[in-house]
């Protein structure tokens, strides 16, 4: 959660420093602004998650849903438009690892059921 935090801010508010992201209009600024108020509502309805288990399915089915396509998409992106810089790089396999990670998570919590 704190990694998505912190990705959604540096969209936000930092896309030209820390990404080789360069906003130069309003429509530009308010994309980056929509896509970190999506990363930010990821980790609201995350952390309901931990904290109210009956949140916690749909926490974490929201959390799969979220990583799976991010990695997909990047490594489509990889394909047709080459490889990104190495904070791309290390996204992409993060986000792999976590979306895996929560199907793993998800087969556990079914089998209590």
């Amino acid at each position: 959660m704190p990694i998505v935090l912190g990705a959604g801010l540096c969209y936000g508010f930092f896309a030209d420093a820390f990404l080789e992201i360069s906003p130069n209009t309003v429509d530009e600024h308010n994309f980056n602004k929509a896509i970190m108020g999506l990363y930010l509502g990821a980790v609201i309805l995350w952390c309901i998650g931990l904290f109210k288990p009956s949140y916690f399915k749909l926490a974490l089915m929201s959390h799969i849903f979220f990583m799976l396509p991010m990695a997909l998409g990047r490594l489509l992106s990889m394909v047709l438009d080459g490889v990104p810089s190495n904070l791309y790089l290390y996204g992409t396999i993060g986000e792999f690892v976590l979306g895996v990670y929560g199907i793993w998570v998800l087969s556990i919590y079914y089998k209590k059921l």
